[in-house]
């Protein structure tokens, strides 16, 4: 048995395995087989709390984070408000974490702005989506208006031709279900993002079943990886279906903001209501907060940095 004499260095032996980062896992978890799930986070706690619950990545959400700031989801944040909330997610978990980025915020340097920053800050992934800038929630109303499909092709372009990590991902998002155009729009202009440069197509629907989400993953095949996010039709359709379809990501969008909404809610309705807080029985212990952010870890790290050096010895 023969015995190396390689030797590394400290610096080289802490240089991560490419693909190991955010993007690369992202990356690996689009090419899988099996279906992964992405679980909305808009700010550094419920990130956490998504994290420590077991799922291996996060959906940055637009209408989330800008709710959780009070503005509505219409571009009413601007990008630069918005990556701040991605980098606390960033900082405060280690699971990737893919933005909404709406339709890139203006036109293609606006989106490769947001795209190379999101990239920055941490991001594995960013969406963007064909609608016209500025974007109206996808559940709001009835006229949602696309932007021509060669002038979002530029913007992914222009996006892919910025990035620095080529693991770094770009989703393209069409909305001509949405819009009400029909299956056959939706079916070109997925196969144009496809050859602008897109790594995954996210195919959106606010239907109430997964008719159209169904057809559309038979008529795309394995092309590039489906990406869904089912706010609607969840309720009536069993997960399996997207396995049989070949989904390769289900975004489940916005189910923590809402969650906290409606406690948020009830707690400050009951608090006024009674003037007490005594009879409180849903808020989370103290102690649970303190561990999920790992107090503890200030007392060790005290303990390390002052007792462990060589002038205390």
């Amino acid at each position: 048995m023969s015995i190396s004499t390689r030797t590394e260095s400290p610096e080289s032996a802490r240089q991560p395995e490419a693909g190991s980062g955010r993007p690369g896992r992202f990356r690996r978890m689009l090419a899988s087989p099996e279906l992964s799930f992405a679980m909305e986070a808009h700010d550094g706690l419920s990130a956490r709390i998504a994290q420590a619950e077991g799922f291996r990545a996060l959906w940055a959400s637009g209408l989330s984070i800008s709710t959780a700031m009070g503005l509505r989801d219409n571009n009413e944040a601007s990008w630069s408000q918005f990556l701040q909330v991605v980098e606390l997610m960033a900082d405060a978990t280690s699971v990737p974490i893919v933005v909404d980025g709406d339709s890139g915020h203006g036109n293609f340097n606006s989106a490769r702005r947001f795209f190379r920053k999101a990239e920055q800050v941490g991001a594995a992934a960013v969406s963007l989506e064909d609608k016209i800038f500025p974007k109206m929630n996808s559940f709001v109303g009835t006229e949602h208006e696309l932007a021509p499909a060669e002038e979002f092709c530029a913007k992914i372009r222009a996006c892919k031709d910025s990035q620095q990590d080529p693991e770094f991902c770009l989703i393209a998002r069409t909305e001509s279900l949405i819009a009400g155009v029909g299956m056959r729009e939706a079916i070109d202009r997925a196969e144009q993002y496809r050859l602008a440069g897109a790594d995954a197509i996210f195919i959106h629907s606010k239907k109430q079943v997964s008719d159209e989400i169904v057809e559309f993953s038979q008529e795309w095949g394995e092309r590039l990886p489906l990406v869904i996010a089912p706010t609607t039709y969840a309720a009536t359709t069993p997960t399996d279906i997207f396995r049989r379809c070949g989904i390769s990501t289900v975004i489940w969008a916005n189910h923590s903001m809402r969650a906290a909404f409606a406690a948020i809610r009830q707690t400050c309705r009951e608090i006024r209501d009674t003037e007490s807080v005594s009879h409180l029985e849903t808020l989370a212990p103290l102690s649970n907060v303190f561990d999920l952010l790992d107090y503890d870890e200030l007392e060790r790290a005290e303990s390390r940095f002052f007792t462990d050096h060589p002038m205390n010895g």
